[in-house]
């Protein structure tokens, strides 16, 4: 999948326009970049279009933080509802389950932890 489709995927599963899904499918990218271990986040951006998955790449270690931490940091990118904001995360994270392998979100979705469930919701092929 390349950059345009990715964001215009996101555009029409969180209802705001393609400006606004960019700077929200970056905001995202970076900020799950900053959750996960910098080789999991190489492995992720290695499935995604470099235009894209260089917002996930980083050297240090992976910041622990909850789901509120996460959508309070992409609420500080891209100034969206308390509706739209959710929204327009788990659009991201539906996007990435058809843009990267199913291992590749497992494992990324493992490092997140159970309690990312309800903003990113679960692999496929889960229970």
């Amino acid at each position: 999948m390349d950059s345009p489709t990715f964001v215009k995927r996101v555009a029409e599963l969180s209802g705001v326009d393609k400006e606004i899904a960019e700077r929200v499918v970056r905001a995202t990218l970076l900020n799950l970049g900053t959750r996960i271990d910098p080789g999991e986040a190489d492995d992720l951006a290695a499935q995604l279009p470099e235009a894209i998955g260089v917002c996930l790449r980083h050297k240090w270690k992976a910041q622990r933080f909850p789901p509120s931490e996460f959508m309070r940091r992409v609420a500080c990118v891209v100034p969206l509802s308390n509706e739209q904001g959710p929204q327009a995360v788990r659009a991201v994270f539906t996007v990435l389950r058809e843009a990267v392998s199913e291992g590749e979100l497992k494992d990324v979705l493992h490092q997140l932890g159970g309690d990312y469930t309800t903003l990113v919701g679960t692999p496929t092929g889960t229970p």
